[in-house]
C-alpha cells in the first residue's frame, strides 16, 4: 500500500519537470539494436559518468511470479509474509489483534522512520554508498562471501542485460549497485507493511450489531470502490514512474528518460501519498472498525511526515537548486507628486513594499489587521460560549453567519467587480490624495477580516447548534472523524492555494495591479484543479455540517457553498477571462483523467445524454417563443405592455405596466405626421449618422405643429431606453420638460427655455414652428443616448419623437511622455475649463480662466457634475469635496495629471465601461 512519491517531485513545483529535464531525461535508442529496443541511460551526479540502466521489475513480479528465479532473499521475504499470515490463524483471539497491531506499527515505523533515515542520510551525505565502500560489499577481495551472494542476486534480476553485455557487475557504478541492494530492503519493508496491515484489519473486522442493510451495503460498496481506486493509483503510478522513482532511484543517480506525468499524476499532488492511501479507508469501511480507521489515520499522517522530512527536501535539492546570487535591481514606484523624489518609495515587487509583512501564515498581534481579527474572534467566541443555546440565540447566530457570508459574497464581490472594471476601489483612495499602494494595503485588511469573520461566524453558529452525542448514536464517532478530515482538507487546500499564488494572488492582486505581460501558469494545486475552491476548498464547511448534524447548519452550509460558486463564476471567472483570455485552459488534470478513464461506450452515452438535454432546452425555448408570437393578436394590451417592458429591460429599476387607452392615443396617423422635432445644436460624429451633443452644452430644439395644435403641448427629454412604447411615454420627465407656449401651465418652470412659439412657417402655411432650449438643470449630466418627445395637450400621448442623440464627454488621451514632460497639464486645463464653466447653473459664478477661484461658489450639484466629467474625460475619480477644496482649474489639472501617473496602465476606454 505504500510506495515512493518520487514522481511527485516532478510536479510538486512549477519547474520540477523541467528541472528533471536538465538531468538529460531523454530515452536514447541504441544504434546496435533494432529500433524497437530502447535503452535507458543513467548519470552519476557528482562525476557525470554515463551508464546503461538495466530494466528491472516491480516487487510483486519479483516475489510472486513463478517465471522469476528465486534467490535466498526472495525466499526469506516470502517466508516472513507467510509468517505474518499464519499469526492471524494461530494466535489466540484475545492476543491476536494487539500483536498484529504492534506488528504493523513496527513495519510502519521501519518504513517512515527507518527508510526515511537511510534516504535522508543518502541524500545529504551519500551515506549508503559510503557504507558500501567502507564494508566492501562489492569488493571480492574484502568480502568474498557477501560479494558472491550480492552479485548472484543482482545478475539474476537483470539476466538480459548481463547476456548482451550492457550490465557488468564489477564495472557498474557503485551508486547503481548500492541502489539495487537497497531495493531488496525496500521489498521486505513495504511488503510486510502491506500484509501486516491487511491481517490486522481482518483481525479487527466485525459485523456491527443491528446494522441496517443499506448501511452494510454502503460500507461494502464504498470500501470496495476505494480499494479498487487505490489499486489503480498504484498501478498507474508505476506505469508512469517505473522502478526508478518507485524505489527512490534519484537518491543514488539520475536517468536519461522522458517521463510523461499523466493519469494519476494529474489527479492530486503526491498521489502515492495522498489519494494512494484511499485503500486504507476502504479497508476500514469493510472491517467496520474504528480501530482500523484510527490506525489508518496515524499511518497516513506518518507518511506525510516522511514526505515533508525526506522527499520534499531532496526534491528541492535535486530539481530546484538555488540560483546563483545576482545584484538586486530595485523597481522604483514614483509617488503621486511628481515633484517629490521618487526614491522615497522603493519596492522590489510592484504590489508589496519591502517593509510590509505578509498577512497570511504570519500571525502578528501587533499588526492592526491581525489585532482586529483576533479581537473580533475573541468577542465572538466569548458571546458564543457565555450565551445559552436557546432557540432565540441559535437563530441569531444563524442570521449572523448568513450576514457575513452575504457580505463576503456580495460586498467583497462588488468591490472586486468594480475594481476589475474601472479600478473603483483604487479611485476611492485617489479621491482623498492616497496612493494605489495605500488602497492595496487597506483592501488586504478588509478582505482578511471579512474572510476570518465569515468562517468564524459559521463555526460559532455550528457550535450553538451542536449537541452532545447520545449513547445510542453509533455514527457519532464516524461523523466526527470524517468531519475533522474534511476540515483538514480545506485547511490544506487553503495553504496550497496560498503557496501557489502567494500573497499577491491570495488577495486578488491582479485586480489592483496591471502586469506588463499577464501570463497564466498552472502550478501547485492548480495543476490538478482549475478552481480548487469550487469543491475541496469548501470541504471544511461540510465537515462542520457533518459534526454539527443540524438541519439549520446544513442549510447554511449549502448556502455558503452556493455563494462560493457564485463568487467564482460572477467575480473571478470574468476577470480571468478578460485578463488572460486564451491562456485559460478548459479542462483541469482531474477532469481530463476522469474523462480518459471512462470507457468509450459510457462516454458516448454521456455525450448523447448531454446533447439530448441541450436539445430539449433549445426546443422548449423555441416553442415558448413561437407560442407567444402566435398568441400576440389575442393577448390583452396590458399583457403586451408587460412583455415588451420585460424584454426591453430584464432587470429594471422599475417596471412600467402600460395600459393603452383610446384617450391617450392620437386620433389619426395623418395628424401625427404634421408634428416634428429637430435638434439644432447637435452635430454628426464623423461620417456616421449619430448626432452628438457635448457634455453640459445647451441643446436647442425646434418644433413644428399644425395651426390648430393645443397650446398645452409640451416637450420632454428622456433616456431612449426608458420607454419601450413609441405611442405613450410611460415614465416621468423628472423636471426635464418645457411647454411649447408660454403661460399655459401653472408652474413657471414650464416656460424656462422657450425662445419663441407659434411663428408661421413660410414653407408650410398650415403649420407653425417654435424653438426651446434645454440647459442646466433640464439636461442629463451623464453620458448616454437620449431623445425628445412632443406630447399632446398635457397628456403623455406622443405626437413626434426626435432623432436619437448622444450626450458624451470627450475622452482625452494622455500618454506617458506627456505626463512626465509636463505637457499634460496644459492639455488637461484646456479641456477642463469649458466643462467646469458649463457645470455652473449661474454664469456669473463660473470661472473665466484657469486661476479663477470658484471653490466657494460650487455647490454639491456643480461639484458632482465636474467630478463626473473628470472621470469620463481623464479616467480619474475625485470626490466632490476635492473640487471644492482645490477651487480652480489649475489645481484640478495638477491633481488629475498626478493621479493619471498611477493609473497610466489602465486603458481609458475600459476605466468606466
Amino acid at each position: 500500500m505504500t510506495t515512493s512519491a518520487k514522481a511527485e517531485r516532478h510536479c510538486a513545483t512549477p519547474s520540477a519537470s523541467m528541472k528533471h529535464a536538465t538531468a538529460k531525461q531523454s530515452e536514447v535508442s541504441s544504434t546496435e539494436e533494432p529500433p524497437k529496443v530502447r535503452k535507458t541511460f543513467g548519470r552519476i551526479p557528482h562525476n557525470g559518468r554515463i551508464f546503461v540502466v538495466p530494466q528491472t521489475h516491480d516487487m510483486v513480479s519479483t516475489l510472486l511470479s513463478p517465471s522469476t528465479p528465486k534467490k535466498a532473499i526472495d525466499i526469506f521475504i516470502l517466508g516472513v509474509l507467510i509468517f505474518h499470515i499464519s499469526l492471524y490463524f494461530t494466535l489466540p483471539t484475545a492476543f491476536r489483534t494487539p500483536i498484529l497491531l504492534l506488528l504493523f506499527l513496527f513495519w510502519r515505523t521501519s518504513y517512515n522512520f527507518g527508510l526515511g533515515y537511510l534516504l535522508r542520510a543518502q541524500s545529504k551525505y551519500g551515506q549508503l554508498v559510503y557504507w558500501a565502500k567502507k564494508y566492501g560489499i562489492f569488493d571480492s577481495s574484502q568480502s568474498p562471501t557477501i560479494y558472491s551472494y550480492i552479485r548472484s542476486d543482482i545478475e539474476s534480476k537483470v539476466r538480459e542485460e548481463v547476456r548482451n553485455g550492457d550490465y557488468k557487475f564489477d564495472k557498474a557504478p557503485i551508486e547503481y549497485n548500492t541502489w539495487l541492494v537497497f531495493r531488496r530492503v525496500v521489498d521486505l519493508i513495504l511488503m510486510c507493511d502491506f500484509v501486516s496491515y491487511v491481517v490486522m484489519a481482518m483481525s479487527c473486522a466485525h459485523q456491527p450489531d443491528n446494522e441496517e442493510w443499506y448501511l452494510t451495503l454502503g460500507r461494502w460498496v464504498g470500501g470496495f470502490v476505494l480499494f479498487v481506486f487505490n489499486l489503480w493509483v498504484k498501478l498507474d503510478a508505476h506505469r508512469v514512474v517505473k522502478d526508478y522513482a518507485w524505489y527512490w532511484g534519484d537518491f543514488f543517480f539520475l536517468i536519461d528518460q522522458n517521463l510523461t506525468f499523466d493519469g494519476v499524476y494529474e489527479i492530486a499532488p503526491h498521489p502515492m501519498y495522498s489519494v494512494g492511501y484511499a485503500g486504507y479507508y476502504g479497508i476500514s469501511l469493510l472491517a467496520a472498525s474504528y480501530t482500523v480507521l484510527g490506525v489508518s489515520l496515524i499511518a497516513h499522517a506518518a507518511q506525510f511526515t516522511f514526505l515533508t522530512a525526506v522527499e520534499n527536501p531532496h526534491i528541492e535539492k535535486t530539481y530546484n537548486p538555488p540560483t546563483s546570487r545576482k545584484k538586486s535591481k530595485l523597481h522604483e514606484v514614483r509617488l503621486l507628486d511628481g515633484d517629490i523624489d521618487a526614491s522615497a518609495s522603493v519596492f522590489n515587487d510592484p504590489c508589496q513594499p519591502l517593509s510590509e509583512r505578509p498577512l497570511v501564515q504570519s500571525l502578528d498581534p501587533w499588526n492592526s489587521i491581525h489585532f482586529s481579527s483576533i479581537l473580533l474572534a475573541f468577542y465572538l467566541a466569548a458571546i458564543t460560549i457565555l450565551t445559552p443555546s436557546t432557540c432565540t440565540y441559535q437563530m441569531l447566530f444563524i442570521l449572523h453567519a448568513l450576514s457575513w457570508r452575504l457580505w463576503h459574497t456580495i460586498g467583497i464581490g462588488t468591490i472586486l467587480v468594480g475594481q476589475s472594471n474601472n479600478k473603483s476601489y483604487v479611485r476611492h483612495f485617489l479621491k482623498f490624495g492616497k496612493t494605489r499602494e495605500a488602497a492595496w494595503r487597506h483592501w488586504k485588511g478588509v478582505y482578511f477580516v471579512s474572510l476570518s469573520m465569515t468562517h468564524s461566524s459559521f463555526v460559532a453558529a455550528a457550535w450553538k447548534q451542536y449537541q452532545l452525542p447520545q449513547g445510542d448514536d453509533r455514527m457519532v464517532l464516524f461523523r466526527h472523524i470524517v468531519g475533522i478530515m474534511l476540515v483538514a482538507l480545506q485547511v490544506w487546500t487553503a495553504f496550497s492555494i496560498h503557496e501557489s499564488l502567494g500573497e499577491f494572488g491570495w488577495f486578488y492582486g491582479d485586480f489592483f495591479f496591471d502586469l506588463p505581460s499577464p501570463h497564466l501558469t498552472y502550478s501547485g494545486i492548480y495543476r490538478y484543479f482549475n478552481n480548487p475552491e469550487r469543491l475541496i476548498g469548501c470541504a471544511g464547511i461540510w465537515g462542520i455540517v457533518l459534526m454539527a448534524s443540524s438541519a439549520p447548519i446544513f442549510l447554511v452550509g449549502l448556502f455558503s457553498h452556493v455563494c462560493a460558486l457564485l463568487f467564482l463564476n460572477v467575480v473571478e471567472s470574468p476577470h480571468m477571462q478578460k485578463l488572460y483570455g486564451s491562456q485559460i485552459r478548459r479542462e483541469a488534470g482531474v477532469a481530463k483523467t476522469i474523462r480518459n478513464a471512462i470507457p468509450p461506450p459510457v462516454a458516448d452515452q454521456v455525450r448523447m445524454f448531454q446533447g439530448s438535454v441541450d436539445k430539449i432546452v433549445h426546443e422548449t425555448t423555441e416553442f415558448i417563443e413561437e407560442l407567444l408570437e402566435r398568441s400576440r393578436p389575442r393577448l390583452p394590451k396590458a399583457v403586451i405592455g408587460v412583455v415588451k417592458n420585460t424584454q426591453a429591460r430584464f432587470a429594471p429599476a422599475r417596471l412600467a405596466i402600460q395600459l393603452l387607452s383610446d384617450n391617450d392615443s392620437v386620433t389619426t396617423k395623418h395628424e401625427a405626421e404634421k408634428y416634428s422635432l429637430d435638434i439644432i445644436t447637435a452635430v454628426r460624429r464623423g461620417d456616421s449618422e449619430t448626432l452628438t451633443v457635448p457634455y453640459g452644452e445647451p441643446i436647442h430644439v425646434s418644433w413644428k405643429a399644425p395651426l390648430d395644435h393645443s397650446n398645452k403641448d409640451w416637450i420632454g427629454l428622456y433616456k431612449i431606453a426608458d420607454n419601450s412604447s413609441r405611442e405613450v411615454t410611460s415614465v416621468t420627465s423628472v423636471g426635464r420638460w418645457i411647454a411649447v407656449c408660454k403661460d399655459q401651465y401653472d408652474a413657471k418652470v414650464a416656460d424656462h427655455g422657450i425662445i419663441y412659439s407659434n411663428q408661421p412657417d413660410e414653407n408650410e402655411p398650415d403649420r407653425v414652428r417654435g424653438e426651446v432650449v434645454f440647459q442646466k438643470e433640464k439636461l442629463f449630466w451623464k453620458n448616454g443616448v437620449y431623445e425628445f418627445r412632443y406630447h399632446h395637450d398635457r397628456k403623455h400621448s406622443i405626437l413626434a419623437i426626435s432623432q436619437p442623440f448622444e450626450i458624451c464627454v470627450e475622452k482625452v488621451g494622455l500618454d506617458d511622455k506627456e505626463l512626465r514632460g509636463g505637457a499634460a497639464r496644459e492639455i488637461v486645463e484646456k479641456h477642463l475649463l469649458p466643462i467646469v464653466q458649463r457645470c455652473f447653473d449661474e454664469e456669473g459664478l463660473a470661472p473665466v480662466d484657469m486661476d479663477d477661484i470658484f471653490g466657494g461658489s460650487a455647490d454639491d450639484i456643480c461639484s458632482r457634475r465636474v467630478v463626473y466629467a473628470i472621470r469620463e474625460m481623464f479616467g480619474v475619480d475625485l470626490a466632490p469635496s476635492v473640487v471644492k477644496a482645490d477651487g480652480n482649474v489649475r489645481r484640478l489639472g495638477w491633481r488629475i495629471c498626478n493621479a493619471r501617473k498611477v493609473l497610466k496602465f489602465i486603458p481609458l476606454m475600459v476605466r468606466f465601461s
